[in-house]
């Protein structure tokens, strides 16, 4: 991902697939077209980390502030192991 859009969300009466489902439906309204990576602290995620929401791949990194979600489109090539940097 080079471009995304951070979302703060702290919600936290609701479930973070909600949460996450919530930050994703503002994206595709926004930008038109749908995100497929959200980055979110390890701490927003919880020992219930899913992994997977709606088809948006979830992945942690301390880069993010908690409650804070960054989502956006993988590039094409490979993702760093904190979903950050990209290679084409």
């Amino acid at each position: 991902m080079k471009v995304g859009m951070l979302w703060f969300d702290g919600d936290l009466k609701l479930d973070l697939g909600v949460r996450i489902e919530r930050a994703a439906s503002y994206y595709r309204d926004k930008y038109g077209r749908s995100p497929n990576l959200c980055i979110i602290h390890p701490s927003t995620a919880g020992e219930e980390h899913p992994g997977s929401v709606i088809g948006v791949d979830v992945r942690t990194s301390a880069a993010v502030q908690p409650h804070h979600f960054l989502l956006g489109v993988k590039e094409r090539g490979a993702i760093s192991g904190d979903g950050l940097a990209t290679a084409n």
